[in-house]
């Protein structure tokens, strides 16, 4: 588990904030905050890869028409 720090809150215009101290920095410039009961958690958002996004993605139910599409004519050496 990781160490525990006793932190203080304060108000940043109307929001509640809190200092996160340089040894418990988050990677990138975007977080996910959420609750769970009374925990507050925060975690870095991930970068999705291509092999994540085509995962999440559908299957289009659609018929697509037949292509004709011949091979190319062989190049000429002259």
């Amino acid at each position: 588990m990781a160490e525990q720090r006793h932190v203080r809150l304060f108000r940043n215009g109307r929001n509640q904030a809190v200092r996160i101290q340089v040894e418990c920095e988050l990677p990138g410039d975007e977080a996910i905050m959420h609750r769970y009961g009374d925990r507050l958690v925060i975690e870095p958002v991930r970068k999705r890869g291509l092999a994540a996004l085509l995962a999440s993605m559908t299957p289009i139910d659609e018929t697509f028409p037949e292509i004709d599409d011949p091979p190319p004519a062989p190049e000429r050496i002259f």
